[in-house]
């Protein structure tokens, strides 16, 4: 069912101005765009050298109105000045947003989850500007229309989108459509060339190797790829099955009982073109449904991923993506990138705007966002405070999420995975252990047992 909407363009000049054009009220259009035209033109690449060795380890959209954007001439030159492959000038990527994002509240009752900030930087972000490196230069965002705040999700991208130097086109869902109906519902956008293009899951977090799985989509030349990461209990997760060899896929195994493999799927695929013929337009899973079908016609090949991975979508493991992405940040860009000092303990990112006490002790794996205030005697470990959140003296914080504009009274113990929505208030000298605080609340007394604050 397709919702009419205004179909707005929104065109970045040069000198920083904003042209706006709407056309007229009864088009009809299941798509918004907002277009930023690139910094520059680019040359073009050659084909990428020799990666012989990577194999081993609706109904059609109708749209009455045509947005007036501008395109990139050419392919656009990523940040480290490589230019994408000859065959994939024009290279897209679809990010699965989603809706609620109910796993992550109560962060999300008052935020869209795609730009929750994960590392002082929104979510969306970290994806966006790994596809750019690598000459993305169209990012759709799948996203629920019945889901709050989409407008936000809108406007916060907005501000990005200039200094991002990319296209950025959201895909409206008038219903949930799975993992792979929204491929089907963005078909006019995915076709307007022969590329291949990325699909990811937004709640992933990892390093991001595209060019490394680019590379290897070419070398096996069929229909998909996919990339896999290593899990401990591989019986809590669909397993795929494949060659070890070429990287062939078999087939998939929902949570076996019998040890077939250690390898499940990453949430980062690369597809042809033409996989969009097989997606109906209606709700389907690329997991269930699209994937075996393109396994058993052995037209899918999977890459293992290098590196830590990590599905944040709920608290625990937001937390445990932070760990895993600060020991990256610290390796990748040197422990310059992080916090250093007498009272700081492993890895501990602060924004420049944070106000931090000397006599506090801060560490390992915390993110300090900007406008928080901690003050003296408080330790902290395994957390993460979002902007202008504030802990009062000699409070103890360990394995929380401190949400926006929060206030922690002194002499207050918190731990075992509290999470405190935006505006939410902490009295002192009190215990808070493993609680859900909704946002704008006051906690008077002790949170002796795991609970949900209403």
């Amino acid at each position: 069912m397709l919702r009419k909407v205004w179909a707005l363009s929104v065109l970045f000049a040069f000198d920083g101005g904003v042209h706006v054009t709407i056309p007229n009220r009864s088009a009809v259009a299941p798509f918004r765009c907002l277009a930023a035209m690139p910094p520059e033109e680019s040359t073009r690449a050659g084909i990428p050298p020799d990666c012989s060795s990577l194999g081993r380890g609706c109904r059609e959209a109708e749209v009455g109105f045509e947005p007036k954007t501008i395109r990139p001439v050419n392919s656009r030159p990523n940040h480290r000045g490589i230019s994408p492959p000859n065959n994939f000038r024009q290279m897209k990527a679809l990010i699965l947003v989603g809706g609620y994002g109910t796993r992550l509240r109560p962060l999300t009752l008052t935020h869209p989850k795609p730009i929750v900030e994960f590392c002082n930087k929104p979510m969306l972000l970290h994806q966006i500007e790994a596809l750019i490196e690598v000459g993305v230069n169209e990012v759709i965002l799948a996203v629920s229309k019945c889901a709050d705040r989409s407008d936000s999700l809108e406007s916060e991208l907005l501000k990005h989108q200039k200094r991002l130097g990319t296209r950025i086109t959201f895909s409206y869902e008038t219903e949930a459509m799975g993992t792979a109906g929204p491929i089907a519902l963005a078909k006019q956008w995915l076709i307007e060339d022969d590329s291949p293009f990325f699909v990811l899951n937004s709640d992933v977090v990892c390093e991001f190797p595209f060019e490394t799985l680019i590379k290897f989509h070419q070398l096996h030349g069929k229909e998909g790829s996919i990339m896999v990461t290593q899990v401990e209990e591989p019986s809590k997760y669909g397993v795929v099955v494949y060659d070890q060899l070429t990287g062939r896929v078999d087939r998939f195994v929902e949570k076996p009982i019998d040890y077939v493999g250690n390898k499940i799927n990453a949430g980062i695929y690369l597809l042809n073109t033409s996989v969009i013929d097989k997606i109906p337009l209606r709700p389907t899973s690329l997991e269930k449904e699209i994937f075996p079908k393109m396994a058993k016609a052995q037209q899918l090949y999977c890459l293992t991923l290098s590196g830590f991975w990590m599905d944040i979508g709920q608290p625990h493991d937001f937390l445990l993506g932070t760990n895993l992405f600060l020991k990256y940040l610290g390796k990748q860009k040197g422990e310059s990138a992080l916090a250093n000092g007498p009272n700081i303990h492993g890895h501990v990112l602060i924004h420049p705007r944070a106000t931090i006490s000397p006599s506090c002790v801060l560490g390992p794996n915390v993110v300090v966002g900007p406008d928080c205030m901690i003050e003296d005697g408080v330790r902290v470990q395994n957390s993460t405070l979002l902007q202008g959140s504030v802990i009062r003296a000699h409070s103890w914080v360990s394995n929380c999420i401190v949400g926006w504009r929060c206030t922690i009274g002194q002499w207050v113990r918190m731990e075992n995975v509290s999470v405190l929505g935006e505006d939410v208030m902490v009295s002192d000298e009190l215990f808070v252990n493993g609680a859900r605080v909704l946002p704008h609340k006051s906690i008077l007394q002790s949170v002796v047992e795991p609970q949900i604050i209403m």
